[in-house]
Order: structure tokens, then sequence, then C-alpha cells
């Protein structure tokens, strides 16, 4: 114990997903868990997030196979949609089950 410190003997998962453990793709991942299709201009506004950073966070979660993207059209009528896959949804929830572990619920 440090500085009045109460040990809680907590540990924490070793398979934590730090793809989805970052706060901005977890709640990405909230959200596109629970629709079928979500677009770019709705997860901008929801996250409130630059267009660079949300493509940067969508890119990690499409590179590590947990969304799917669509684009529709070019240019600036365009639009870019994105998609949670099985594996995206069976690592979201894994994830879940980890922080309610960690919690103690």
């Amino acid at each position: 114990m440090c500085g009045g410190a109460v040990e809680v003997g907590v540990t924490i998962p070793a398979d934590l997903d730090g793809t989805i453990h970052s706060p901005k793709r977890l709640a990405a991942m909230a959200i596109l868990a629970s629709s079928t299709t979500t677009d770019f201009s709705f997860l901008r506004e929801q996250l409130k997030l630059a267009d660079a950073d949300l493509s940067k966070q969508m890119g990690a979660l499409r590179d590590a196979g947990y969304v799917e993207t669509k684009k529709i059209g070019h240019g600036r009528t365009g639009q870019t949609r994105f998609t949670i896959t099985s594996e995206g949804r069976a690592a979201y929830r894994a994830y879940r089950r980890h922080l309610l572990d960690l919690l103690g619920e």
C-alpha cells in the first residue's frame, strides 16, 4: 500500500482486446453493435470526432477485421458506411464480458 490506497486484488485480463480498448473505438463498436449499418457522418456526430480522427479509428477496426467499409457514390455526394463483422461482434461481446468480470458484475 502506498499513500493510503487500498489493495483490492484486481487482475486485469491479459486478453483484454487492445484494439477495442481505445475509448473512441469502444464507443464506435457500441454503436455498430446495435445497428445493421452506420454511416460516417452519424458516427462523426455521435462521437464528436474530426473526419481524420474517425477515419483513423475506423481504419484500426477495419484492419483488425472488426468492421467492413462500403463506399457509395463518389466525391461530395458519396457516403461511407460501416458494418460490424461477425468477428467484430464476437470481439465486442468478449470485451464486454471481460469488463464485467473485472468490475465484479
